[in-house]
């Protein structure tokens, strides 16, 4: 084989491996959102997208996978009791169709009760569903010193109230020193697999006409 056809052979090498390997296609859109969807993002630091490019984070990553709306109701260093006091005024001023809530780290890092951050997550959870929106919610991990799990109250919300839970991204993310800037806040590579990972968790859940 002469040295043409071997650079010929590598530039389709390269060409095939980039195309892909291109994460943007992890989530394949199977079920689009109605263009006028609105998503809001509810939750703390994690949310809100900690010294990360505004671009990075996991709602503006996620706004650009479902091609709709997604707000960022993120704030650094909100407890859940802040949380649930803070929700009602965002459910009524922005009347998103879809919640993701990604709260309880800061009350799992101030060791706060976690039985009282089940209830008021429980609770933001029940204020949604009154005004018929579809929630989605995320586990966040504990702080163990040898890993990070999902916290099992995460669990036990998801299995009470029958709601879809995302209780893996995260938890990969902050077992990974490539994925996250220090131990509690992901990098932007890290933002990407938790908003592919909402994407198709939403899109396999939510249905436009749905009512509780």
């Amino acid at each position: 084989m002469n040295i043409v056809k071997l650079l010929f052979l590598a530039i389709i090498v390269i060409f095939a491996f980039n195309f892909f390997d291109n994460s943007d296609e992890e989530f394949d859109g199977a079920i689009m959102l109605p263009l006028d969807t609105k998503v809001l993002a509810f939750g703390d630091s994690i949310t809100y997208g900690y010294n990360v490019e505004t671009k990075k984070n996991y709602p503006s990553q996620l706004a650009k996978l479902l091609q709709t709306n997604v707000i960022n109701a993120g704030i650094n260093g909100e407890t859940t009791s802040e949380g649930l006091r803070r929700l009602p005024g965002l459910l009524e001023k922005y009347k998103p169709q879809i919640l993701i809530i990604c709260h309880g780290g800061n009350d799992i890092i101030r060791h706060k009760s976690l039985k009282k951050a089940k209830e008021n997550i429980k609770q933001m959870i029940e204020l949604a569903r009154k005004k018929n929106i579809h929630v989605v919610l995320v586990g966040v991990p504990t702080m163990e010193i040898l890993s990070r799990s999902t916290a099992q109250i995460y669990f036990d919300i998801a299995n009470e109230l029958n709601v879809p839970l995302e209780d893996s991204a995260l938890e990969t993310i902050l077992n990974d020193d490539y994925l996250k800037i220090d131990e509690i806040h992901p990098n932007g590579r890290g933002y990407k697999i938790l908003a592919n990972s909402l994407a198709n968790l939403i899109t396999t859940t939510y249905l436009p006409s749905e009512t509780f």
